[in-house]
C-alpha cells in the first residue's frame, strides 16, 4: 500500500501558491487532496501555518485549522478525498491568528514565506467546538494519529 500523502491541484510541492489564495488577494480556499488513507481512518485534521513568520512577528502564524473532516460524497474508505467540502460532509474549523474561523490565506509581511499544510489521519472524531486553537487541536490528536503528511508552498508579498 502507498504511503499517506497530501497534494493540491492548485500548486505543486514547494512551488508558489497562486495569488488568489492570498489573504488580501481573494482569500480563495485551495483544494487539498488526501491520498492513501490507512485502514481504520475515521476522520482527518489539517493545520496550515507559516513557520517563517517567527522572524517577522515572533511566532508561527496559524492560517487554517480543520478537524473532524469527513466527506460523505467520496467516503473516507475510498482512500482519496478532496477538500474543501462541497456541502456533502462535515468539518469543524478553528480560529486562525487573524482572529477568524476558517481559511486565512498567505499574507507574509516582509518577504517570501513557506506555508505548511499538515494533514493528519485520525482513528476518532475529536471533541472540539468551532473556534478551537492549534494547541487544542494538537492536544486532542495525541494518541489518535494513524498517519501524517505535509504539503508546502511559498508566497511572496
Amino acid at each position: 500500500m502507498s504511503k499517506f500523502s497530501i497534494t493540491s491541484p492548485n500548486f505543486k510541492e514547494g512551488e508558489e501558491i497562486p495569488k488568489k489564495f492570498g489573504y488580501k488577494l481573494g482569500n480563495v480556499t485551495p483544494t487539498i487532496e488526501f491520498h492513501n488513507l490507512p485502514e481504520g481512518s475515521v476522520t482527518i485534521a489539517l493545520i496550515m501555518d507559516d513557520p517563517d513568520a517567527m522572524g517577522a512577528v515572533g511566532k508561527i502564524w496559524v492560517h487554517w485549522l480543520v478537524c473532524n473532516y469527513q466527506d460523505e460524497r467520496t467516503k473516507i474508505d475510498d482512500r482519496t478525498i478532496s477538500f474543501p467540502l462541497s456541502g456533502n460532509g462535515v468539518q469543524v474549523e478553528g480560529k486562525t491568528d487573524f482572529g477568524e474561523i476558517g481559511y486565512g490565506g498567505p499574507a507574509p509581511p516582509d518577504r517570501r514565506h513557506t506555508y505548511v499544510f499538515k494533514g493528519y489521519v485520525l482513528d476518532t472524531m475529536l471533541d472540539l467546538k468551532e473556534g478551537y486553537s492549534k494547541q487544542d487541536l494538537e492536544k486532542s490528536m495525541i494518541g489518535h494519529i494513524l498517519a501524517q503528511a505535509k504539503l508546502t508552498g511559498t508566497f511572496a508579498p
